[in-house]
């Protein structure tokens, strides 16, 4: 027998509603008695690893939870767990049967379902060892009997300061680190090729103003260990192009022809 809040309902329905696309998650407060699991308060599963269709308790959930329950429910249990479905109905998936079976293993533990779409909710608990859909539950008005023309204001607002507000600054929260990771990842991606650019440009400095060193094979006498003479020596010079221009210009003596200066000095001797 499952007796639950209506304050309770109200904050849960609220909590998925302020995240329709993803699934929020969070647990029961109350007390076991006599086979009946009253569920009087709960506190929201502040950052939980949150999907579309899965959600996670994390190391930090938890701190946060057990935090809140001993400082505003340190007589109370923990009786069970709720978690949102947006659009895909009421049901444990595998992955939230895996949740129920390892945190909520408690005969009298229980596991809320509410899709924030089709404002549909059940209720699952144990049964001869099996997880099955609760078939009757009671919502409980904890202001009933009160007078019909008392008006209370604050009730509202007092709730939210306890629980609204721990949830709507996991939402903002969320966004937030959202934000904070690409930030993170934006400057990590600038600072790599900040150092890419100014390594490259040293490169460049270093290869342009500061000398060189030729590394050149030096062959060496194998008997000596000396290097050779002549090899580093540079070749001789080739003979200018108009030079050889000139010279093959000039008419060059061949075998038979005299030159005329001999012929005419040869005809003054025979005169």
């Amino acid at each position: 027998m499952l007796q639950i809040s209506t304050e309770v309902v109200r904050q849960i329905r609220q909590h998925a509603r302020a995240n329709g696309k993803t699934e929020v998650c969070g647990v029961l407060i109350g007390a076991e008695d006599d086979g009946v699991t009253c569920v009087e308060a709960c506190i929201a599963g502040v950052n939980a690893a949150q999907g579309g269709a899965h959600v996670t308790f994390t190391q930090d959930t938890w701190e946060h939870i057990y935090k809140i329950k001993d400082r505003d429910y340190p007589d109370e249990r923990i009786v069970g767990w709720y978690h949102s479905h947006p659009g895909f109905g009421v049901f444990l998936s595998e992955h939230d049967t895996f949740i129920h079976k390892n945190f909520f293993s408690s005969p009298q533990q229980v596991a809320w379902v509410y899709d924030p779409h089709s404002d549909e909710e059940g209720c699952f608990g144990w049964k001869s060892g099996e997880l099955e859909r609760v078939a009757q539950f009671v919502i409980v008005d904890g202001r009933g009997g009160q007078r019909a023309d008392v008006v209370d204001k604050a009730q509202p607002a007092r709730d939210r300061s306890d629980v609204d507000d721990e949830w709507q600054k996991s939402s903002r929260g969320d966004d937030s680190r959202e934000d904070a990771k690409l930030s993170q990842l934006t400057k990590i991606v600038s600072d790599v090729f900040s150092h890419l650019a100014v390594f490259v440009l040293g490169g460049l400095l270093v290869w342009y103003l500061l000398p060189r060193i030729l590394v050149m094979p030096v062959p060496v006498d194998a008997q000596t260990g000396r290097p050779i003479k002549g090899v580093l020596e540079r070749p001789p010079a080739q003979p200018d192009a108009d030079r050889d221009q000139r010279d093959a210009r000039q008419p060059t003596a061949q075998s038979g022809q005299r030159n005329p200066a001999e012929t005419k000095k040869d005809d003054g001797h025979q005169r």
